[in-house]
């Protein structure tokens, strides 16, 4: 089975979001004052190929925690689906 895994890689709440809060400031200063905060993180789809849904699942897990995210400074989320 085929499947495309959609992960969201974000800082963090309880860390500081340099790259936010320089998008912020941009804002800002193109006159958009109604952002109170930005965090900015990553979007990485993959297209990957599994027995079930369960091992797809698995192995998303398996690159997230090895690969993808730093468990220190990152969370992540994805959902898959069907390809």
């Amino acid at each position: 089975m085929n499947f495309i895994a959609e992960i969201d890689v974000m800082p963090r709440p309880e860390l500081l979001d340099p790259q936010g809060k320089a998008v912020t400031l941009g804002l800002g200063n193109l006159g958009i004052k109604q952002v109170a905060d930005v965090r900015v993180g990553k979007h990485i789809t993959l297209q990957l190929e599994a027995g079930s849904e369960s091992e797809a699942q698995g192995l998303v897990e398996q690159a997230c925690k090895s690969l993808l995210a730093n468990a220190i400074m990152e969370n992540y989320t994805f959902e898959l689906k069907l390809a």
